[in-house]
């Protein structure tokens, strides 16, 4: 017979062999966020993920707004938790969202269940002539619902599925997909980690013939706290199952000298740039267990987004999150381009007056 704990162990090498197993035959048929119509699946869920550069699936201290980002997250404590999330995104569109939990008694699984909604607004209807037929909307949802398990005092899984719905105007697109998670939390040495596989899944029905790509998003994310000082470290490296990021600019003019034939003027990704596209990095202002600062910073947001000539603070982010009594508010601010940015708010409350 095996002990409990080796039993533990099993589980979750099993969990990452399978993963690891079926991923090959995910990676053909995904693609990067900005090649298909479920981009929206990348927008930060929460106003605390938002402020740490649109990342945070390894914060493991209690926070259920992050639960639609890694459902391992989610734990007793978080028991009949709701949490909801507002985000003013860019002219028009708006981002809402929605999650609730319950924790199965007498046993290590909670539950988590919650929605996601996109606006993009109205829009005028014209015909090939340019005459107004009048007007047509667009929206996305995701519907999920998800688990995590407790495998041991270290390590919990978590998964969720996905329903995603897109419409524009008369068309729409249904798809599905799963999410997996695996973290690692160690109280003593006040680090977390997590890994995750986001967006595995396929299109059922498209808006045409041709059958689009889920946004695939392989992450590794890495927390520490410091003992000494109020301070926390996020490190994410994501999109890991594609190693180059960067694009081509057609703006670019590339010249040739007429007698060596040497070309200059284009774009020369160096290694360097080409490692940090993949990494966000954030850190947590721990004041008091009411009042936190948070900072962020995507690299490859900023390169893609600034302007060359005044970049501003494209890529940056900030926040701050306070508890007044039963409820949990959240804001977090993105700095996306130098035309503006994005707010986002989270209020996450308990509905069960008494703690699990």
């Amino acid at each position: 017979m095996r002990s409990k704990k080796e039993q533990n162990t099993m589980t979750l090498h099993r969990f990452l062999a399978l993963t690891a197993l079926f991923l090959p035959f995910w990676l053909g048929a995904q693609s990067l966020g900005g090649n298909s119509p479920y981009a929206f699946l990348e927008v930060p869920s929460s106003a605390r993920s938002s402020a740490l550069g649109g990342q945070g699936i390894a914060l493991a201290d209690g926070d259920f707004q992050l639960s639609l980002q890694n459902a391992a997250l989610v734990d007793s404590t978080q028991h009949h938790q709701l949490t909801l999330s507002y985000l003013n995104y860019f002219g028009t569109v708006n981002n809402a969202s929605v999650a609730f939990a319950h924790h199965l008694d007498s046993t290590k699984w909670n539950l988590v269940g919650g929605i996601r909604y996109m606006d993009y607004g109205k829009f005028d209807r014209l015909d090939a002539a340019g005459v107004n037929l009048g007007n047509f909307y667009a929206s996305d949802y995701v519907f999920s619902g998800g688990a995590s398990y407790a495998i041991d005092s270290l390590w919990t899984l978590g998964g969720q599925a996905n329903f995603i719905y897109n419409n524009i105007a008369q068309y729409n697109s249904f798809a599905v997909a799963l999410d997996a998670y695996a973290l690692y939390k160690n109280p003593r040495r006040n680090i977390t980690a997590a890994i995750g596989f986001s967006n595995l899944g396929t299109q059922i029905d498209g808006f045409t013939d041709v059958n689009d790509t889920l946004p695939l998003n392989v992450q590794v994310s890495f927390t520490k706290t410091l003992k000494h000082a109020p301070l926390r470290f996020v490190v994410t490296a994501d999109q890991l199952q594609q190693w180059d990021l960067t694009y081509d600019d057609p703006n670019v003019q590339e010249t040739v000298d007429p007698i060596t034939g040497e070309v200059s003027g284009g774009i020369d990704f160096e290694f360097g740039d080409r490692l940090m596209r993949h990494l966000t990095f954030g850190a947590e202002i721990l004041l008091s267990d009411n009042f936190q600062f948070r900072f962020g910073y995507n690299y490859r947001r900023r390169q893609e987004m600034k302007v060359a000539s005044r970049p501003g603070t494209a890529g940056l982010s900030w926040g701050a999150g306070i508890r007044i009594k039963r409820f949990h508010i959240t804001y977090g601010r993105a700095s996306y381009h130098l035309a503006g940015a994005s707010n986002h708010f989270t209020v996450t409350t308990s509905l069960s007056r008494k703690q699990k």
